[in-house]
């Protein structure tokens, strides 16, 4: 299989398992991704994602151009592409954490995978950049409108307008990510990261997941006029109560996801 799902713990672990096309998507990596979107979706007992690749080299190099469509870059843009690249960049229904562990390369679509997750943990000598536009392609899945809302704008326009790479001190520098560790502490510094995630109520980051993706247009006052199922379902939690009472009781709360 191109993709590898291991769920223990509450943890969905998702390796990308191409290194010998640098973890590159083609078409039946695609429709895996997808798959394995939708299951994690449905399945509550899912509190975190991990998303990785397979190797040291890279975390993705985006298409795999020569297992590709064939497609036009006008016939794949006009494709329906569920979620951006991936099925992940762009998309607004995956309510729990994503932690990206980029163990190496994040190009093309690569970097817009990693623009649909929520932290971001690299190794240094991961390299970040959207090379599209030096082979007379678009960022089309997500980086063109992604980047430029989550780093400062000049840094986002001389990435897209250059095709560059830049490398992830770079990238620490932009917010581009959260964290920046040697190789070999890199699964640390993720399993760091998700004990920090697991410590706090399920629903508590569904809800604050799902009003931070769908109302970021927003002003401050619609958002917070917004009345999201995932909201509502966390403020009549039974760990809502029980967050509150393990506080009292200076005891660590046992959260039961409902």
């Amino acid at each position: 299989m191109p993709v590898h799902v291991h769920i223990a713990d509450h943890v969905a672990r998702v390796t990308i398992d191409r290194p010998e096309v640098m973890n590159a998507v083609d078409q039946a990596t695609e429709r895996e991704l997808q798959t394995i979107w939708s299951e994690i979706e449905q399945n509550r007992d899912v509190r975190a994602v991990v998303l990785t690749g397979a190797g040291e080299r890279a975390f993705c190099t985006g298409a795999d151009m020569k297992g590709g469509s064939g497609a036009s870059g006008l016939e794949y843009w006009a494709m329906p592409r569920p979620g951006g690249f991936g099925g992940i960049a762009l998309r607004d229904t995956l309510d729990v954490p994503v932690i990206a562990r980029v163990n190496g390369h994040a190009l093309g679509g690569g970097l817009e995978i990693m623009l649909g997750c929520d932290l971001v943990v690299a190794a240094d000598h991961a390299t970040f950049g959207l090379p599209e536009a030096r082979v007379g392609r678009l960022p089309l899945d997500g980086g063109m409108v992604l980047l430029q809302r989550q780093i400062p704008h000049r840094a986002a326009m001389g990435m897209l307008l250059t095709g560059r790479r830049i490398k992830a001190d770079e990238a620490l520098r932009f917010d581009l990510i959260n964290e920046v560790v040697p190789s070999a502490g890199l699964d640390a510094a993720v399993d760091r990261w998700l004990g920090e995630v697991l410590a706090c109520a399920p629903l508590s980051l569904r809800a604050i997941k799902q009003v931070a993706r769908r109302t970021a247009q927003l002003t401050a006052a619609e958002a917070q006029a917004q009345r999201l199922p995932a909201l509502v379902e966390a403020l009549n939690s039974v760990d809502s109560t029980e967050g509150v009472r393990a506080f009292v009781e200076k005891r660590k709360p046992v959260w039961q996801g409902r």
